[in-house]
């Protein structure tokens, strides 16, 4: 390794990171299934080899489910689970966390709501900052899940919820209200848009939901006038770019839009979003950054203070982070 990699990673490695765009069940650590089936879940599995690329969302979607579901069957298995994979974190100095869980389960596995996220929340450990979104599907009003869904605001525990899933399925009119309820209730209000949807999903978000915190928006670029919207807005997009590449969002992360967004004022974050699906971890995804997207230092910096100064940390503990992320940075 050359002394300028040795100094990018030191770099990397020392600045207080957040992690704002996490699914749990797509955050499973893997080892968890080899340990528990090594022969149905060898070491490194094809989807997890540095060149796989899926060929679609629904074969992506179908692959993390099958093994999410393995696993995922009661309240201890999402706190053992979560346990691990906050620890892993913690280790790479990962200070917040916003991670969501799929609310569906509930239906899946026929367990209680707040007892998965009174789950997810009790394996935070001590030096991590853990809040928990409620995410769901834009077809997932059904029967079972109608009167849970209508009462998200009043979960004490639920940090905010998200639109997830298939985006290219039309918004139904269950939608707003739950967004506005949760959004008057004082939680954060999140939306999967513009990854497999156009601007128009962005727009559907901003207008429809009142989500100024986009999920991903990297396709926000084909339509100037939005760019310019979210920058002015103050809108905020939470990107994972190994992610973009590896569902062929874009043909490679050289091709990327995150550089375009950010010269043109539109703030964004550095997330991780299924490492499950995609064995990345933070670091990667701000080594690959700088390595192939030309990023200095001095930008993966202003990226993880974004993560600070728009998480629900207080005030203090936001300008403690933002001072050693510019402490390393100086160094």
């Amino acid at each position: 390794m050359s002394e300028l990699a040795k100094e990018l990673e030191d770099f990397i490695n020392r600045i207080p990171k957040t992690e704002t765009h996490l699914h749990v069940e797509g955050a499973l650590p893997y080892e968890l299934l080899t340990e528990m089936d090594e022969e149905r879940f060898p070491e490194i599995p094809h989807f997890r080899k540095p060149d796989f690329r899926y060929p679609n969302f629904v074969e992506f979607e179908n692959l993390l489910i099958d093994h999410a579901v393995v696993w995922f069957n009661s309240a201890e298995r999402y706190h053992l689970a979560c346990k691990r994979m906050f620890e892993k974190l913690v280790s790479l100095n990962v200070k917040y966390v916003e991670t969501s869980f799929h609310l569906h389960m509930i239906e899946f596995i026929g367990v209680d709501g707040p007892e998965i996220l009174s789950a997810i929340k009790s394996a935070a450990p001590e030096g991590l900052e853990v809040r928990v979104i409620g995410g769901m599907v834009r077809n997932g009003y059904t029967d079972v899940m109608r009167p849970i869904l209508d009462k998200l605001h009043e979960w004490d525990e639920l940090d905010g919820i998200d639109l997830h899933g298939q985006e290219w399925l039309d918004l139904e009119n269950w939608t707003p209200p739950i967004w506005k309820r949760c959004r008057d209730a004082g939680k954060i209000v999140k939306c999967h848009a513009g990854e497999f949807g156009g601007p128009e999903k962005i727009y559907e978000a901003l207008d429809q939901l009142g989500s100024k915190r986009i999920q991903h928006g990297v396709r926000a670029v084909e339509d100037k006038a939005l760019v310019k919207r979210l920058a002015d807005e103050g809108a905020v997009l939470d990107v994972c770019p190994l992610s973009n590449e590896k569902l062929q969002v874009f043909p490679s992360l050289e091709e990327h839009s995150l550089r375009e967004l950010v010269d043109s004022g539109v703030t964004c974050t550095i997330n991780t979003d299924d490492p499950l699906c995609f064995a990345n971890d933070i670091l990667d995804e701000y080594r690959a950054l700088a390595q192939r997207l030309g990023f200095s230092k001095s930008e993966l910096a202003q990226f993880a203070k974004n993560g600070f100064e728009h998480s629900q940390l207080d005030r203090s503990s936001k300008s403690e982070y933002i001072r050693q992320i510019d402490e390393v940075l100086a160094q």
